[in-house]
């Protein structure tokens, strides 16, 4: 049976002392809770993690990095390695999330890099794939989908693919408002897994977790949750709220 994953990507969000705070609310309003065995992330700024980690240590919540260099050290000023990130306490690293690949211009051969790096630091990626609007109103989501999930993740052996998280993001629906009907998730979701069954075989392909990360909160989440091959959601502006983070793990 596939994990359920609920991430919570803060993004450029909160002080030092505000993510303390909301980090210590979703742990406590945990207490005493049942979410069949869905496991909740953290994905608080580079800046929160070591304090962040140490409030959520004796708890079930995971804690993960928005982003990491693909150097694995050096003369890279203000960059983050995978292995400072491991030994901070972090579990999970983001990448490719659809803001770092248009703002930030990352290509399919960093993120190659990147993601060699994070399972050498003995870390699970959530790897991000997903379609701008345009690429849809053309009808080239699918491909364009499939060309991210090729050049970023097929290189891997089995055994590393079997480490790795996808959340699928169709990028028109982040921030906008725009939410991809669970059609339109479970439509996207299940060409995903088709893919990774022709690369990986479909017993890996049916034990990957894949998310949906697009304007997902408390309101929509069930009906998404229910679609059969979508395993949870990379969380963004809804994660900034303990009760409604809370709510939509309890969607399940």
């Amino acid at each position: 049976m596939r994990q359920k994953i609920v991430a919570g990507n803060w993004k450029m969000n909160t002080s030092i002392a505000s993510g303390l705070e909301l980090a210590q609310a979703v742990k406590t309003g945990l207490e005493g809770k049942s979410l069949n065995d869905v496991k909740l992330i953290l994905a608080p700024p580079f800046t929160h993690l070591h304090a962040i980690g140490e409030v959520i240590k004796d708890s079930p919540l995971g804690l993960a990095a928005q982003n990491t260099a693909s150097e694995k050290s050096g003369a890279y000023t203000g960059e983050v390695s995978a292995e400072m990130l491991a030994s901070a306490g972090v579990g999970y690293v983001i990448l490719g999330h659809s803001e770092r690949r248009k703002y930030y211009h990352e290509n399919d051969e960093l993120l190659v890099q990147k993601l060699t790096r994070v399972l050498e630091a003995g870390l699970t990626p959530i790897f991000c794939i997903g379609e701008e609007l345009e690429d849809r109103e053309k009808g080239n989501h699918f491909a364009l989908v499939k060309s991210q999930l090729k050049n970023g993740l097929f290189h891997c052996s089995p055994e590393d693919f079997a480490k790795v998280i996808i959340a699928y993001e169709p990028v028109w629906a982040i921030g906008t408002g725009l939410t991809a009907s669970p059609e339109q998730a479970e439509e996207m979701h299940a060409f995903i897994r088709e893919e990774l069954s022709a690369a990986f075989g479909a017993e890996n392909a049916n034990a990957c977790s894949i998310l949906y990360g697009g304007s997902c909160k408390a309101s929509n989440a069930r009906e998404l949750f229910a679609q059969p091959n979508v395993d949870g959601g990379l969380i963004g502006g809804a994660s900034l709220q303990a009760d409604e983070f809370i709510r939509i793990a309890e969607s399940f």
